[in-house]
């Protein structure tokens, strides 16, 4: 194993590069707003393929917009492969996805500096797509690498505007014909480098985090329906009030993820009432659930117990009852062999750390089920991510750089 204490990592030229990226693709409201295919994107693709031409890397894009830099390796076989994405949500900040891609960039050119050619072929790949903020998919660029998008889907992907995907990916040069090319079958390994977009690693003081899972989710639309009535002549005895029955649905499922502990998780993020009149009883009452948990037994007891709320509530109330789900992911774990030597690297820098679910998606939970993948956290300033306030001392940023190189270095060298 190298002392990856000893590999030049220069702390001035990486804060440059994060704040470089992190000036392109700026939001009108603030933050920042790089989407799959706009101006921004294109701007951002151009500057990170700069640097790894720059680093000497062979570098290519592929059918739909993931960005490729290759050292090829001594005895030649499958890739060793690190990354992330380069879109972000709408006013969001310049270190989710980004932070993988410099994080990458950095490993990579210390571990040739010091050692020279790797034994198998090394790649930074930068993710054309995670997000989903501007067209309603999300995973396109590591869906596409693992063979996942489905026939016709660029035609039925739309952005706010009513543009498909296709005709977005056509005006930037690319052909919705030739999406099942940017599919790999020669990627020996994947390790992705990551914030940790939660508060846990600051607040206990790991300056590293290695993902055991990402975390399973499943996205519910639930509308209540009771019935319109008027608001100061219906007593309220007499009342099948939708709002009212969902509030107490809300209260008792975020009150089951709470007992349950860490890390399930229950979030209710739309809310709405119609006919929405400040003295109308609504007709019905429509809401969210997005659950997560990164265990697949205590996640399916949190759904069940999540579906037996909704349902026992809808009964008591007299309210009739509508639960569709939008989205449902099992927990991806990440591949043993692979956190052992993430974990071997960190005990080697004399680091605490802590092994820990990832409760948000990442492109890792697409690759995974394809090749051997892991992840690295570093700590997220007070634990935020997607604003603008999103931060990552570079101080904390340089430990994830060493640790990388180290478990690239295991896997390529």
């Amino acid at each position: 194993m190298i002392d990856v204490q000893t590999l030049a990592i220069d702390p001035s030229e990486l804060q440059a590069r994060i704040d470089r990226l992190g000036n392109i693709g700026s939001h009108p409201d603030g933050g920042l707003y790089r989407a799959l295919y706009d101006d921004g994107w294109v701007a951002g693709m151009a500057l990170v393929r700069s640097w790894l031409d720059e680093l000497g890397m062979a570098t290519r894009v592929d059918a739909v917009g993931n960005l490729w830099g290759r050292i090829e390796g001594s005895a030649g076989g499958d890739a060793v492969v690190t990354g992330s994405h380069i879109d972000t949500v709408r006013q969001g900040g310049k270190y989710d996805g980004a932070l993988g891609i410099h994080v990458g960039i950095a490993a990579v050119r210390a571990l040739v500096a010091a050692h020279g050619t790797p034994k198998r072929p090394l790649e930074v790949l930068v993710i054309c797509e995670e997000e989903g903020s501007r067209f309603s998919c999300n995973f396109w660029g590591a869906r596409a690498i693992v063979g996942r998008i489905e026939p016709g889907e660029h035609e039925r992907a739309v952005d706010a505007d009513g543009v498909t995907i296709g005709e977005a990916m056509r005006a930037r040069g690319f052909d919705p014909a030739h999406i099942p090319e940017a599919r790999r079958d020669d990627v020996a390994a994947f390790v992705e480098a990551h914030i940790e977009q939660g508060a846990i690693l600051e607040r206990e003081g790991y300056p590293i985090g290695i993902v055991s899972t990402i975390t399973g989710s499943r996205w519910l639309r639930v509308r209540v329906s009771g019935r319109q009535d008027h608001a100061g002549t219906t007593p309220m005895d007499l009342r099948r009030d939708p709002v009212a029955g969902a509030a107490h649905m809300i209260e008792r499922v975020t009150a089951a993820a709470t007992r349950m502990g860490r890390p399930a998780v229950a979030t209710v993020g739309r809310i709405a009432a119609n006919p929405g009149s400040v003295n109308v009883v609504p007709g019905w009452c429509e809401f969210t659930i997005d659950a997560r948990h990164a265990e697949p037994e205590p996640r399916r007891a949190l759904l069940a117990e999540i579906d037996a709320i909704l349902a026992d509530v809808a009964r008591e109330r007299g309210l009739e009852l509508e639960a569709e789900t939008m989205a449902d992911h099992d927990p991806v774990p990440m591949h043993e062999e692979i956190r052992g030597i993430l974990e071997e690297v960190v005990q080697g820098m004399g680091l605490r750390y802590l092994v820990m679910p990832s409760g948000a998606g990442h492109d890792s939970e697409i690759l995974a089920p394809r090749f051997p993948t892991a992840m690295l956290f570093v700590p997220s300033r007070d634990g935020r991510s997607h604003t603008p306030a999103e931060y990552t001392p570079v101080e904390q940023i340089v430990p994830g750089v060493r640790a990388l190189a180290g478990a690239l270095h295991r896997l390529a060298y």
